[in-house]
């Protein structure tokens, strides 16, 4: 393998998935339906049938939509693998995109992984009672002015930045009540759109603090290697090989924000000029876009997209 110092590869969270993303995936390559098998029986279902067929409520659910996206992006990224004869300089993830960075930098192993994302997602799914917790998307405000408007809409609650993921777009997350707040005055301040997201997980805020603790010992039982590829991680956004501080890092992810707008403009300063993005549809490369015009960008979810990112 050809490392190249240029390139970056980056990984999608949840909220990419869609019905149907693996199909023309796994009949590329026929090692791709023996990894989908292992995930199978890790899990204890068919996660390829609900993948291809559904229903998208079942899809959509926390603890199936973490393994099912983690699975296509490890299932992309083993065909660019395949196809390319390099690795590049860097990985990173956004959210749940972490774990298929840790994976393909062999970090973690691939039964590991697909068993801590689908119990990461249940002790997501179980730590917040149904509609109490909410997310939203504000757009069009400066980062320190949401912050302050997140101070004053909390009163007893919690309401906090989320996700960091461009300028002018950041995601904010914590009890129901303290978000509605904080879109009323996100509007009043001028925001261009104020929205609640169509999730029931308030993730990235102070409410998983109980979920982190009850993650910290399952990950107490997982072997973590020290990374083959440096990865940068979503809490602090600094390049990281060492197995100890990576799992740390892990820990913090579910209570602390993602931090996307940094991790790009890290990855642009180490000198990296070409970012693709593995796994289904391209958000992250939106987002990128927005926030560092320089880059060279490809996206691959499918056969042409791959083929593209090889020309």
């Amino acid at each position: 393998m050809n490392k190249d110092p240029k390139l970056a590869i980056v990984f999608p969270g949840q909220g990419s998935q869609t019905i149907g993303m693996l199909d023309n995936l796994i009949t590329i390559d026929k090692k791709a339906r023996e990894i989908v098998n292992i995930a199978s029986d890790v899990l204890g279902y068919d996660i390829l049938k609900i993948i291809s067929d559904g229903p998208k409520e079942k899809l959509d659910s926390t603890e199936v939509t973490q393994p099912a996206i983690l699975l296509t992006s490890y299932v992309t990224w083993l065909l660019w693998k395949h196809e390319s004869n390099t690795i590049p300089s860097v990985l990173a993830g956004h959210s749940l995109g972490e774990y298929t960075a840790l994976l393909c930098a062999d970090i973690i192993s691939f039964e590991d992984a697909i068993m801590i994302v689908s119990e990461r997602g249940k002790y997501m799914q179980q730590s917040v009672p149904d509609s109490t917790g909410a997310m939203a998307a504000i757009l069009g405000l400066d980062d320190s002015l949401i912050e302050q408007l997140c101070s004053n809409a909390a009163e007893d609650e919690i309401v906090s930045a989320a996700n960091y993921n461009s300028p002018g777009q950041v995601v904010v997350s914590g009890h129901k009540n303290a978000v509605n707040r904080l879109i009323n005055l996100a509007k009043n301040a001028g925001a261009r759109r104020a929205i609640l997201l169509p999730v029931s997980v308030p993730s990235h805020c102070a409410l998983m603090k109980d979920t982190a603790n009850k993650f910290s010992k399952l990950l107490d039982k997982i072997t973590f290697n020290n990374a083959q590829i440096p990865i940068l991680q979503n809490v602090d956004a600094k390049l990281k090989t060492n197995a100890a501080d990576i799992k740390t890092a892990l820990i913090k992810q579910l209570y602390e924000p993602v931090r996307w707008v940094d991790t790009i403009n890290e990855i642009h300063r180490i000198g990296v000029t070409k970012i693709i993005e593995c796994g289904p549809n391209n958000v992250l490369s939106g987002l990128i876009k927005r926030i560092e015009k320089s880059f060279e960008l490809f996206s691959i979810s499918d056969k042409p997209s791959l083929d593209k990112t090889l020309i």
